[in-house]
């Protein structure tokens, strides 16, 4: 059953470790959100430092230098460790590297590789009789290479404490689902809509809302948040039956079709203080509430503030 809210105990440690003439944007697909994560939630949820083989500043395919905060050998144990590779891939396969990576990916909880990294932790012998995918330009050298791997073209694959990640928009992908295995999938269609401003896309990679009445349901949801639908006319807008629809939401969210409306309606509310100008009074007609104090009570309730703390942070 999935988790619609989750708290961790503590912050999830991940180090991601860049090889010079990594993707700029595979970094970006992997932090942004994870950043969105805690400032929606309002906690250190997710704490990362960028690490490189030296120490030494890492350089993007495009020229941007990333300043490291530790050489690989001084991290610690970490939850994940993100290994990012683009081109150049071949130029840091060595003997020192691998050595080093075995050593590192038996500190971590999980060791994920993105873009052309697979092939380096495959070089290593981390990936041996296991699934993975790698950037698919590479799938069929990868394949040739490395014979004890079952290779796929696939998006995001996991196997053991091993993931895998073809390309910077598949680590979107699995950034979107690292958040949700953490903090639940409530937060995971928050960070969703923030960088989607919308539905987000449908792939096979996103399980967790493929469900097409629950996909139809949350798009009524988000564009009846000013006039909340009560939730038999949403099932029959739906063509379903209320019991129906709510058996979908429990089966795919962990969550009844009313809880995860009023979360919508709540996220975009508190949007709304945080980042415009708009009166209280304003935000609570657009967001279906009757009056500002019923949405103060329920903003307090869920987020542990008022709508005036809220804005003053």
């Amino acid at each position: 059953m999935p988790e619609w809210t989750k708290s961790p105990a503590r912050p999830v440690r991940i180090a991601f470790l860049l090889f010079d003439e990594f993707s700029n944007l595979c970094l970006a697909n992997c932090i942004e959100p994870l950043r969105a994560a805690n400032t929606l939630t309002h906690a250190n949820a997710f704490d990362w430092r960028i690490v490189t083989m030296d120490g030494r500043t890492g350089r993007s395919s495009s020229g941007l230098d990333i300043l490291a905060s530790a050489a690989l050998s001084q991290v610690g144990a970490v939850d994940y460790l993100f290994v990012l590779a683009s081109y150049a891939h071949e130029s840091h396969d060595t003997s020192a590297n691998r050595r080093m990576l075995r050593a590192a990916a038996r500190r971590a909880e999980v060791t994920v590789g993105l873009d052309s990294g697979p092939w380096l932790l495959a070089s290593a012998g981390l990936l041996s009789g296991r699934r993975a995918t790698v950037h698919w330009d590479l799938l069929d050298a990868f394949t040739e290479r490395f014979l004890d791997v079952e290779a796929s073209q696939a998006r995001v694959l996991k196997d053991g404490p091993f993931m895998t990640c073809a390309g910077a928009m598949s680590a979107l992908d699995l950034t979107l689902d690292l958040i949700a295995e953490h903090l639940g999938l409530s937060a995971r269609l928050d960070v969703e809509a923030l960088f989607l401003h919308g539905d987000p896309p449908v792939g096979k990679a996103d399980e967790a809302v493929a469900d097409p009445m629950v996909r139809r349901a949350l798009a009524v949801m988000r564009e009846t948040v000013e006039r909340p639908l009560p939730l038999k006319q949403l099932a029959k807008r739906l063509s379903c039956q209320p019991r129906t629809l709510d058996r979908h939401f429990r089966a795919r969210l962990g969550a009844p079709p009313g809880t995860v409306y009023r979360h919508l309606r709540l996220s975009a509310a508190r949007k709304l203080i945080e980042d415009s100008r708009q009166s209280i009074s304003e935000i609570a007609l657009r967001c279906g509430y009757d009056s500002p104090a019923a949405m103060t009570r329920a903003i307090r309730q869920v987020y542990g503030a008022t709508p005036s703390a809220l804005r003053r942070k």
